[in-house]
Order: structure tokens, then sequence, then C-alpha cells
């Protein structure tokens, strides 16, 4: 039975109004679930509405399952029989049924991501390409691309114009086309091209499917693409009703096809488009609602709205500015100690980043403080492939143990196979050596010219040792190991920067304990690769924003809130549309808070922005009234001194700047050099300044007197 006592006006509305042309544009906490559900079962049974003739579309097979649990503990048996499914199970049950007017079986084979990647291996084989050429993941971007503009792999080869890798990324496109016609077989793109397709081509077709849905609701409809929309629209042609539930403040997945536009130009596709706002949230307090609003009105591409709570006005949003990365996440760690202390469960609590880099220094503390984390769908940053790949190079250095040396040895790809090192394996085991030992002393003497390189190249390394400084000798082997040039080459700007993450790291540690050694870093990062207290029922969530997405939290820190990071540099570059996709993200992330709302930043060099950092303008686009500073006054740390937090610098006037800059440098301050311009200290030793400087400089180290160089200016 549908009981309406427990929906507000605007709820009651959505679920009860007449209108072909619904858009409910559901804030973040709102309830939008509910009202979809309810929908449904009004449809049913107060206007008797045969279940079959419903079709609900949604974003994952939870969804749906949740909706079909909740309609039927309404309706009971009534209830059963509405069409609710992903838009892509609802392309299988068409084509199962229709699929043969296109020449496939009724049994088609449907190819996951593992079977598109065994095609692409093929392929590769055909045409002696290399992964590390033609990663599959861009390869696979490209097939899809080419499909959803209607490229043919003719018009492909057409539109090379001679280029040798455009060329060959159509030979692949061509081999994977009739692979996959070769075994009747469709990807997920295909399942919804060749549903248009078959109504496009055969309008008998279109009209059966569309006669058959009377109502057509689709949920998340911010995230749909334009193929999808299309194919909601062909459903819709014979009865013309179609209800969509939605909050374009919440498009994030753009770069995977989400387009913000369908959802707020709805009215203009259907002029007598009804729009109501859900703009109770039932989630959060005010002043974290209120933040959140202030934030996301700087967007231009949005159907306005103002999210209110009957929970009270709450706590203030709690912003926090620290010195150094160490300290931003000793904060964190000191913050969470104290609420776990007064009984709050750390499962109540999240930690949210922009890109997974940031988990790094923030893991490394909890496992010191022993607060117990999970990485919500990741990885922890010391299990990445990349960062124990060049943890691996490092070990190289100073053992050459077998394991380093296997997975080493040939990332980058050197051409030398498992056949090779099974045989290497064999005559260390009868000669009591190391591999690395033994294609050192030339007992191996296939492919002797490859393996003299890669020796040579450790053996350098191995010289260089105690000699420069840890975080050059990092670069040296990044550089000229060729693992950089790998990753820049396949445009893997993720992994690069968990590696650039772990050369702050290596930094940091050197400035801390300066009379340390690679070993000792080796000895240090075992601790944190220790999986021992990884199972823990009572965890802090660690995830990416866009994970969170539909989660919800009673504390949630929002971490790396500087520009260049949160808003990240490259969506800056990509100009307002990029800007306002970061922002939607950021208004996401403010969103899953219940009851309280950190946001820390720290000021440290970061060598993924090559520069020092600034606080983001997602913190100072949120209404002040709604804020709490918690810089001034220096509160003391929770920890030990070493990790104590740090005020911000306040601005000073010109007459005492230039009396500070004939003072002695020290470790944080903007410095203004006459060749290469603005930078940060990262580290004072015996008066020698290693300071940043911006790209392409880089790290240089300066006698901290020399006349070229003055302390940055600050207005009053």
């Amino acid at each position: 039975m549908v009981v309406f006592k427990d929906l507000n006006e605007n709820q009651k509305k959505a679920v009860v109004d007449d209108s072909d042309h619904l858009r409910i544009i559901a804030g973040a906490g709102s309830g939008k679930t509910r009202v979809l559900t309810m929908r449904i079962a009004y449809l049913i049974e107060e206007k008797d509405v045969l279940p079959y003739h419903i079709l609900a579309i949604t974003f994952t097979n939870k969804a749906a399952n949740e909706m079909k649990k909740r309609i039927q503990e309404m309706l009971e048996e009534r209830g059963t029989g509405a069409w609710i499914s992903t838009i892509h199970s609802l392309c299988v049950r068409i084509l199962s049924e229709d699929i043969e007017a296109l020449g496939y079986p009724r049994n088609f084979t449907i190819c996951d991501a593992d079977d598109q990647k065994t095609i692409l291996k093929e392929a590769y084989k055909e045409y002696g390409l290399e992964k590390g050429v033609y990663p599959y993941g861009q390869m696979l971007d490209y097939i899809a691309a080419n499909k959803s503009a209607r490229i043919t792999t003719e018009q492909a080869r057409e539109q090379a114009h001679g280029d040798e890798q455009l060329l060959n990324k159509a030979k692949v496109y061509d081999y994977y086309t009739k692979r996959l016609l070769s075994v009747y077989g469709l990807d997920f793109d295909d399942l919804i091209l060749w549903s248009i397709r078959l109504f496009e081509e055969f309008p008998s077709i279109l009209s059966k499917w569309s006669k058959r849905f009377h109502y057509v609701l689709v949920d998340e409809f911010q995230d749909i693409d334009r193929d999808q929309y299309r194919l909601i629209r062909y459903l819709c042609k014979e009865h013309d009703r179609l209800y969509v539930v939605g909050d374009p403040d919440q498009t994030i997945y753009t770069w995977r096809g989400a387009d913000v536009n369908i959802i707020t130009n709805f009215d203009r596709d259907f002029p007598d488009t009804k729009t109501i706002i859900l703009d109770r949230n039932y989630r959060s307090t005010n002043n974290i609602l209120s933040g959140a609003n202030s934030l996301i009105a700087n967007n231009r591409m949005r159907v306005k709205k103002d999210l209110y709570s009957e929970n009270g006005d709450g706590e203030k949003i709690l912003h926090k500015s620290l010195e150094t990365e160490e300290g931003e996440a000793y904060y964190i760690a000191s913050e969470i100690i104290q609420m776990h202390n007064q009984g709050k469960p750390y499962n109540d609590i999240a930690v949210l980043y922009r890109s997974n880099y940031l988990s790094r220094t923030v893991e490394k503390v909890f496992i010191e403080n022993r607060i117990p984390y999970v990485i919500y769908g990741g990885i922890r940053f010391y299990e990445r492939a990349e960062v124990k790949d060049m943890l691996s190079y490092l070990r190289m250095i100073l053992s050459g143990d077998d394991l380093s040396f296997t997975r080493i040895i040939n990332v980058p790809k050197r051409g030398i196979g498992t056949t090779t090192l099974d045989n290497i394996r064999q005559i260390a085991f009868e000669s009591e050596m190391t591999m690395y030992e033994v294609v050192k002393s030339g007992l191996y003497s296939k492919n002797r010219q490859k393996f003299e390189s890669f020796v040579n190249m450790v053996e350098e390394w191995r010289r260089q040792l105690g000699s420069i400084p840890l975080d050059q000798l990092f670069q040296n082997v990044l550089d000229e190991s060729g693992y950089r040039h790998m990753l820049e080459k396949d445009n893997e700007t993720e992994r690069l920067e968990n590696i650039k993450s772990l050369l702050d790291d290596i930094e940091t540690y050197t400035e801390t304990f300066p009379d340390s050694d690679l070993n000792d870093y080796m000895q240090m990062i075992a601790l944190y690769t220790d999986k021992a207290a990884e199972k823990n029922s009572d965890s802090v969530n660690l995830l990416t924003i866009h994970s969170a997405k539909g989660l919800e939290f009673d504390t949630v820190f929002v971490i790396g809130l500087s520009e260049g990071i949160f808003p990240s540099e490259r969506t800056m570059n990509e100009g307002m549309k990029g800007l306002e996709e970061e922002r939607r993200l950021a208004y996401v992330a403010y969103t899953r808070a219940k009851k309280k709302l950190y946001l820390t930043e720290n000021r440290a060099f970061s060598y993924v922005v090559q520069s020092g950092k600034l606080p983001s303008r997602f913190i100072k686009e949120i209404d002040p009234a709604f804020v709490k500073d918690l810089n001034e006054p220096k509160r003391k740390s929770f920890f030990f001194e070493g990790s104590e937090e740090f005020a911000p610098k306040k601005p000073v006037t010109t007459e005492k700047a230039k009396a500070d800059s004939k003072s002695a440098l020290k470790k944080g301050d903007l410095v203004e050099h006459a060749v290469f311009k603005s930078g940060v200290v990262i580290s004072i030793d015996n008066n020698i300044a290693t300071i940043a400087f911006a790209y392409p400089y880089g790290v240089k180290k300066i006698m901290a007197t020399h006349p070229s160089i003055h302390k940055k200016v600050t207005k009053a």
C-alpha cells in the first residue's frame, strides 16, 4: 500500500503529478529513491497501470534490486512484473528477442572487459604491436569513440591520413570488429548501439517495444550519455511519457560520456515539461548544506536550487591549513583519535580526496598511530603497481634480490621473456647465486647486450649511492630506467602522480632524518607495507570522491584542497567546462557529510604540481558565514611537537618584507630569484638553501645569503 504521510510536499507532488514529462531535480540526500519507488507503486495501485507497462532504468543492478524489493514490500504480489533494470540489461532483453533481424542469433555472446583484452592481444600479435605503445584502455576508448560517432573501420583508415599510429589503431579496430562478428559477439557499447540500430532499421520492432512501455522512468538522469538518451526517447515514442530523476550539480562522469546538458535542457526537448525540485535534505545539517549551496552557485550550467535541512544548523564547516603534507595527515589523525576516544566508531568517518596518490601520507600516519582504515574501491598506496615497481628498483640497488629483479627486469619492456627468466633462475639455484649475480657475471650468455645495459645502470646507481641526495638518486633511476618515459608515453597521468607522491615521500624522509640512508628508508617502508593490521570491521574509510557518490558518513574530511590538485591542473586547462565539473565534484564531496565536515590543505612544495601550494578556490567560494577557520589562534596538537600543525603566515607590509628579505631564510619561505623566478624553500643546511622552483628549473641548492635571492613580498 502506498502511504504518503512520510513524504514532504514536493516529494508527494513528484509521486502523484500527472504530467507526461516530469523532471525531478533531486538534491543530495533528498530521498529520490523513495520518490521513484513510490511513483512506480502509485502508478500500479492508484492509476491501475499494469506493472509490465512500466519501465524504470537505473544506474546500477544494486539500485534496481533495491527498488524491486521496496515495491514488493508495498504492494506484495501486485508489485511484481515491472521492468526495472540497468540500461544495458534492458538492451540484452531487447536484442535477445529481436537481434535476428540484424543477422545475429538470439544466443549472441556478450563480451566483457577480459574478452575485449583477449581480442586486442590477438590483434597486437597479428600486427606486431606493443601494449606499451598502444595501451589497452586507450585502444578501447578509440574503438568506442569511433563506434559512437558511427565511423566505420574504412573511414577510420581514411581519417588516419597516413599517420602510422592512427593507421595501426584503425587496423586493430578492424580486427576487433571482425573478431566480434566471427563469434557473434557484442561488447557493452554495442548493446546500446545495436538496440538503436534495430529500432532505426526496423520501425515495426520499434513500434512493438514503444507500445509495450506506457511509462518510462529514468534514475540518475544526469549521468546518461547521448546514445543512451536516444534509446530512451525511442522507447517513449508511442506513449510519450517520460519521468526523469537526477541532479545536474552531481554530474561528475563527463569523462565517460555523461552530458549535463541533457538534464538541464530537458524542457527544451519537451516544452510541456514540469519540473519539481526536491530541496529538503534528510542527510546533513544546514551549515554544511548552506556552504555547499554557496559553492555550487558559482556554476552556470545548472538548475537553480538551494538545499535545506530540518536537522538543525549543526557545526560550521571546519577549515584547517597546515604547513606540510605530514602536518595535514597528523592533524586528521589527531581529530579522529579524539573522536574515537569519545565513542565515535571509525566507520562513521571518511577521508575523501581528488586523486588516489593523495592517500599516501594519510595511510602512513594512520599505520603509525594504529588507526584502522580501508581503501574503498581502491588499492593501498604502497601496493599500487608503479609504486612497487620503483621500490623494487631501489631494492635492486641495495640487494639485487630475485623478487626485485624479476619484477623490474622487463619493466619497461626490454625484450626478456619468461623462458629466459626461468633459465636464469635455474642457473642461480644451481650456482647458489642471485639472478642478478648470474647476469652480472655473464654466466647466462644469451641476450648479453640487454643484460649488460641493465647491469651497467644498476652498478652506476650503486656508485651514486651515498654521494648524492636520495631524492636525486630516485629521479636518476626514474629517468635512466625509462620508467618515466614509459608512463608519459602512455599518458598514465594518475600513475605518474603516484610516482611523484613517492618522490615527495622520499624528500620528506631525508629532511626529517638527514643522517639516514636508502637502507633506512626501505626498512621504514617495510613497516607500511605490512598487511597484518588490515582486517578490521570498524575502520576509517579512505576513498576518492568519485567512489563516494551515493554514500554518506557522519564525519567527512576532504583533503588536498589546493589549487592544481583540487581543482586539478588538467581540468583547469580545459576552461570553464572542466572547472565546473571540478566544482560539482567538490559539491558531491561536501554533501557526503551528515554532521561534521573538515576541509584541509597544506602549503608544502608538491612534485605533482611542481610548486608551493595555495588554498583551493573551492574553500574561498564558500560563504564565510558557514565556515569556522581553525588556523588562528594556533592550537596545540594532539600529537608530539614534531608533528605540530602550523598556522598560515600573516600578510606583511612592504617595509617589513624588505627587512625580512635580509634576514636568514627558513623552511617554507616563498622566495624570488633573479633567474629562476618564484620558489619555495624546502630545507636549509649550513646556509645552503634547497629551493623548489617551478618547471623547468626544478630543485636548486643556493647560498641563502646570495644577492640574487630574496623573500617574496606579500602585500598587506
